[in-house]
């Protein structure tokens, strides 16, 4: 589920904007430090969040949603996590087993990360027109970036990855919006 909240805004130091983040209280306690919303993924691959693998690596679907209505989902949720702590190859384990549009949008986002843009935009061009996406375009902007398609938003990505400037934050923080309204969306489906 997803709540209002405020998320700072790069378009100044301490500047703040109403957009969507997790409530966390619909989520396992189990799974809350894994969530946080000080995690801003890079562009690129990153490293590994070292604190995130223990456990990371004791969820399963049946650990994660106990007797969930739909393990593509459960499945989805599980590469999500992974693919959010900088562990594109657990992610895309489980991404490239799932012949879904989530399953693509999780595989589209994992190769945007790695970098391989050619690769991402295929996979983006399978996914098709998912309800995130609309969601997306909506949300973003709050945190002042115009979100038209995915393969622009790879174009943008691949021209401001490793810069370190003000451009490059705010694609992380939508990034990271579009992480949670995929999340959001797949656990309510897996429940």
């Amino acid at each position: 589920m997803l709540r209002k909240g405020p998320r700072v805004d790069t378009r100044g130091p301490g500047a703040h904007t109403e957009c969507m983040a997790l409530e966390l209280s619909h989520y396992p306690s189990l799974i809350h430090p894994l969530l946080s919303l000080e995690r801003l993924p890079e562009l690129g691959p990153g490293m590994p969040n070292a604190a995130a693998l223990p456990i990371l690596q004791m969820l399963s679907p049946n650990v994660l949603i106990p007797n969930a209505r739909d393990a593509d989902m459960v499945a989805a949720c599980l590469s999500g996590l992974w693919l959010l702590h900088d562990c594109l190859d657990e992610s895309h384990r489980i991404s490239q087993d799932l012949d879904t549009s989530t399953g693509s949008f999780l595989h589209a986002i994992m190769h945007r990360r790695e970098p391989d843009a050619w690769n991402s935009k295929y996979w983006w061009r399978r996914v098709g027109a998912h309800p995130v996406l609309g969601q997306l375009r909506e949300e973003t902007t709050a945190v002042g970036y115009e979100y038209t398609t995915p393969v622009a938003f790879v174009d943008d990505c691949e021209a401001e990855r490793g810069k370190g400037n003000d451009r490059e934050q705010l694609l992380r923080r939508v990034q990271r919006l579009e992480w949670d309204l995929l999340f959001a969306w797949c656990w309510e489906k897996a429940e």
